[in-house]
């Protein structure tokens, strides 16, 4: 049945897929190959866990949490699986999300570095604090069987929007996380070619941003699909038994 139910969406969620992996092994290499690895020290390579983990958790599984209710198999199966499967992809990237702030913040405070001073800091505490209400909503309102329908159906437009429009704050945080460190990082004073004059760390870089772009692009065209979105008929619920 899952196997029948693949048609071409299989094609666009293997792309997203591939995509994703690219992304997590693109910014590990860049965290070892460049930036000296990775510690629990207050110093740089304890800094490096917030690339990794804010890549992984709010762009990687935050998206495919979005997703969820997209996969091929999901309308032929009890939708309850579905909802946990969304709401623990949500929950492990808060996790993740919640390390890389205590990575970076532990960092700035050990360097004697201010702390949300940046249009990427405020985007980021942006993301976090919606993100977390949205989780909180989320669960009170879908997750348990005992909320009444009427909120659900009344609630459910605003919960798809603010979803993607949280991704969408993601992204533009990842993009501009991105950019800050580079122009950070490379430049005379640290011995290295700065950033204008297109190293090769800055080219890799600047490729995975757009790989994160990429990952994005695709996450957002899959949500937005009508045709791949849950039946508004499908009553599946885990009251149901089903």
């Amino acid at each position: 049945m899952c196997t029948a139910a693949m048609g071409p969406r299989g094609v666009p969620l293997i792309v997203v897929a591939a995509l994703g992996l690219s992304v997590f092994a693109m910014v590990v290499h860049w965290c070892l190959s460049w930036r000296k690895g990775f510690s629990w020290d207050g110093s740089s390579r304890q800094f490096n866990w917030h690339p990794v983990l804010m890549l992984t958790g709010p762009v990687v599984l935050y998206g495919l949490a979005l997703l969820s209710y997209r996969f091929p198999c999901a309308h032929v199966m009890p939708k309850f699986r579905w909802k946990v499967l969304h709401a623990g992809l949500q929950a492990i990237a808060f996790l993740l999300t919640v390390v890389g702030l205590v990575a970076v913040f532990d960092f700035h405070n050990a360097q004697k570095i201010p702390n949300m001073y940046s249009l990427h800091s405020w985007f980021g505490l942006a993301a976090v604090l919606l993100f977390t209400l949205q989780g909180l909503l989320g669960l009170s309102v879908f997750f348990f069987p005992s909320s009444p329908t009427h909120l659900r159906s009344a609630a459910k437009p605003l919960h798809v929007f603010f979803g993607i429009f949280i991704y969408c704050i993601i992204l533009a945080t990842a993009g501009m996380g991105i950019t800050e460190k580079l122009i950070f990082s490379l430049k005379k004073t640290n011995r290295t070619l700065p950033y204008s004059d297109s190293p090769p760390e800055s080219l890799f870089v600047n490729a995975l941003g757009m790989l994160v772009m990429a990952y994005g692009g695709c996450v957002l065209f899959i949500v937005t699909r009508p045709q791949w979105q849950w039946p508004q008929d499908d009553h599946r619920e885990v009251d149901s038994g089903s």
